[in-house]
């Protein structure tokens, strides 16, 4: 009788903590970036967002990542020209090759001492990718600070919800091919 290889296991990867992708992209809003109500386009903040969700997944999995999903999109106030923006996101959970980033939207008055207004936030979902574009592992988040662990545990909530979600509208979608209904 011969001897088996045990089954091949992928190599634990070491868990990074939240600070090491934490980033911050700040931005001057101009007349170009306004619309017919003369206010900042939200396309032009979700934008900035996915811009600094990305770069945020791309440093924490140590390579590229591509949007998956965004969750939520918050539009707290309104942000106009001359405002300076800043866009704050970090890791918040981590799965097998996908990761949940959050982002906080800032603006201030480019000219003015005041402190800056939260007039934003977002929850994306990113899948690193490898150079053939299939999902690959990422390393596990370490939250550092009880902000961290605050915002990991809700990550999970949201993730939960998300698959629940999509779990319901697949099951409907099934039902009502089963019924005959056609879409």
């Amino acid at each position: 009788m011969t001897e088996q290889a045990p089954p091949t296991e992928l190599p634990e990867i070491p868990g990074k903590p939240t600070s090491a992708s934490r980033t911050t992209l700040s931005h001057i809003m101009t007349h170009n970036d306004t619309n017919l109500l003369g206010t900042v386009h939200g396309g032009v903040i979700m934008k900035l967002v996915d811009d600094a969700a990305g770069a945020v997944a791309g440093r924490h999995s140590g390579g590229p990542a591509v949007t998956a999903s965004m969750d939520e999109m918050a539009f707290l106030e309104p942000v106009r020209v001359g405002d300076l923006v800043h866009v704050k996101a970090q890791v918040n959970w981590t799965g097998r090759t996908s990761m949940e980033i959050g982002v906080r939207v800032l603006a201030e008055r480019w000219n003015e001492s005041a402190p800056p207004t939260q007039v934003g936030s977002a929850y994306l979902v990113f899948t690193a990718v490898d150079a053939d574009g299939k999902p690959r592992s990422v390393p596990p988040v370490l939250p550092e600070t009880e902000r961290d662990r605050r915002r990991h545990q809700e990550a999970q909530i949201r993730r939960s919800h998300r698959l629940a979600r999509r779990r319901a509208i697949r099951e409907l979608r099934e039902q009502r091919a089963a019924d005959g209904i056609e879409d």
